[in-house]
């Protein structure tokens, strides 16, 4: 994964970058009546499915029992206007969202049995399968369902980052730049790989040495700007620090 520093160049995220952030995408969700309402919703539960199904699995429940559970959540959440208590000046949306759930399987699960399989409207589908396949995938041995929720919140940035990072090239026309170097925000290149990259993208291996080093501050740049909209600003370093942390793990 790239390094995700605390004091890049490109400083000021907290300016919107889009007409709709995390947060105003969480503040229009309360309208569900609302179309941009609807929509969010989508957003929201497209986004965060995942983290909190695979801590509901981390918890010991059966593959089908964490899918009606999460789909239970996340109906639960919605219907009942559970959002309005979430803003930014309350802190992490990270944490607002996991009390919730535990709150939720503590006080609720009784009743989110009673209403699964069909009883509840979930917004978007849930593929089983894809879930069981990156679940499998996890070193569930060796963390806790805190620890695991927090790390695919920290992925699901990161791969939020990496799309903006990639439509970033393809609109000003270096999808080839993007498609050769990519695999280098990961992993970083080995004796020969930026020749034959550099040769993939048509530049020279100086320049693309030159071009990954601006991928990784622009990935670094999209990264902390995902993040700065789920905390305050105030917030912000210490969330990366914490993801960095959980990242390691």
């Amino acid at each position: 994964m790239p390094q995700i520093t605390s004091n890049d160049s490109d400083r000021p995220v907290q300016s919107v970058r889009f007409q709709t952030t995390r947060w105003t995408v969480i503040l229009a969700s309360r309208r569900r009546e609302d179309p941009s309402g609807r929509d969010a919703i989508e957003s929201l539960c497209r986004d965060y499915w995942y983290p909190l199904y695979a801590y509901v699995r981390r918890t010991g429940r059966s593959p089908e029992d964490a899918q009606d559970l999460t789909q239970a959540f996340f109906a639960r959440l919605l219907a009942q206007g559970s959002l309005a208590a979430a803003a930014p000046e309350k802190g992490r949306f990270r944490t607002f969202l996991l009390v919730a759930l535990k709150r939720f399987l503590t006080s609720d699960w009784r009743r989110a049995q009673a209403e699964k399989r069909g009883g509840g409207t979930f917004p978007i589908s849930m593929s089983m399968i894809d879930a069981e396949d990156r679940y499998a995938a996890e070193p569930v041995e060796r963390v806790s369902p805190e620890t695991l929720f927090d790390r695919q919140w920290a992925l699901t940035l990161f791969d939020r980052a990496m799309l903006r990072l990639q439509q970033d090239y393809v609109a000003s026309d270096r999808s080839g730049v993007f498609e050769a170097l990519k695999e280098f925000l990961a992993e970083p290149a080995g004796a020969g790989s930026y020749a034959q990259a550099a040769a993939a993208a048509g530049l020279t291996e100086g320049a693309a040495r030159v071009a990954m080093h601006r991928m990784r501050r622009r990935f670094r740049k999209f990264f902390r700007e995902e993040l700065a909209e789920t905390v305050t600003p105030e917030e912000l370093d210490e969330e990366l620090r914490h993801i960095r942390t959980v990242l390691s793990q």
